[in-house]
């Protein structure tokens, strides 16, 4: 129990809070595998949770507002593939002029729409529902953005690992030189994917503004959910489960905050809003240090250590970053 919350009701809580930061995450890691760093993630997830409200809002249709959020997503992908592959302008400067362009553009635009009802992706029921235990009825019963979010962890982790497409674009990241020598072409690969990923990225933002947090506003809740995407991407070190649990592990932070307000009366409820932000970037900053610590004073084969050292330590593509200017 926390405050309120009984175990089912909790781990029901954390993998609604955590879906659309998953799908946020894993489409950057998407893009950052090709060697591209997309770092407008902040303000994308609010301009495309803004573009998402006001087309469900005005059609009535949830489907399409979440392609409305998919697209807003991508229209800042062209812009950034443009300038950072193409242009060969750096990545961190288009990230950050986007990110705050997309912010203000969002709360602009957005605000006749601000604090108005409009349709909500509700929770749906798993077949033979009924027949389920009580406890996993509770966690069962999450809207459609859980499931695609679970679905989309497995289907990277099987684009990386076993597909030739995976290959190609893992290789681009690693070394694009050698990639265009072997007939690939990387500008090309690099595009597509921050293309595919800022779809990504937008529907994750349309997940809240349509799921978790229905609605439009300023504050829109979503506010710093780019920047711990972008944290989740290092330290889950470019690896779709690793990074979809550290989304959940955010998520816990969150939810836990909830409960711990009921416990907590008396303190005031911004501080339980905004601890899991400082206390995910240490926790992950502790595990990263932590385990490089481990593997370079060595531990047993069936150690612990080994196997969060497995888990949490990965390298980074070696072109992450780097402008190629393509003969």
């Amino acid at each position: 129990m926390l405050g309120d919350l009984s175990f089912p009701v909790l781990i029901a809580s954390v993998l609604a809070a955590s879906a659309p930061l998953i799908i946020i995450a894993l489409g950057e890691t998407l893009a950052e595998k090709s060697g591209v760093i997309n770092l407008s993630l902040d303000g994308v997830v609010l301009f495309s949770a803004m573009a998402a409200f006001v087309v469900a809002k005005e059609t009535g249709s949830l489907t399409l507002g979440f392609l409305a959020g998919g697209f807003a997503g991508m229209l800042t992908g062209v812009l950034v593939g443009y300038f950072s592959i193409y242009l060969h302008l750096s990545q961190v400067a288009v990230g950050f002029a986007l990110a705050l362009l997309c912010r203000d553009l969002a709360y602009f635009l957005g605000n006749p729409y601000s604090r108005v009802q409009g349709p909500t992706l509700l929770e749906s029921k798993p077949p033979l529902h009924d027949i389920l235990p009580s406890s996993l009825q509770t966690i069962m019963t999450q809207p459609l953005t859980v499931w695609f979010a679970l679905l989309l962890v497995f289907l990277l982790y099987y684009f990386f690992t076993f597909s030739k497409a995976g290959l190609c674009l893992r290789s681009v990241g690693e070394n694009p030189a050698a990639s265009f020598a072997r007939g690939l072409n990387p500008s090309k690969i690099q595009m597509w994917a921050v293309l595919v990923g800022a779809f990504l990225v937008g529907i994750g933002g349309a997940a809240y503004s349509l799921s978790l947090k229905p609605g439009w506003g300023r504050p829109q809740g979503a506010e710093g959910i780019g920047w711990i995407a972008l944290a989740l991407v290092i330290f889950g070190g470019w690896h779709p489960m690793r990074v979809a649990l550290g989304a959940m592990l955010f998520a816990f932070l969150q939810v836990s905050g909830i409960g711990l307000q009921d416990l907590f009366p008396g303190v005031p409820a911004q501080v339980f809003q905004t601890a899991p932000f400082p206390l995910m970037i240490f926790t992950l900053i502790f595990m990263h240090y932590s385990t490089r610590k481990s593997r370079k004073q060595g531990y047993n084969e069936n150690s612990f250590q080994r196997f969060i050292g497995k888990l949490f330590m990965s390298r980074a593509p070696k072109a992450i970053g780097k402008s190629y200017k393509q003969e």
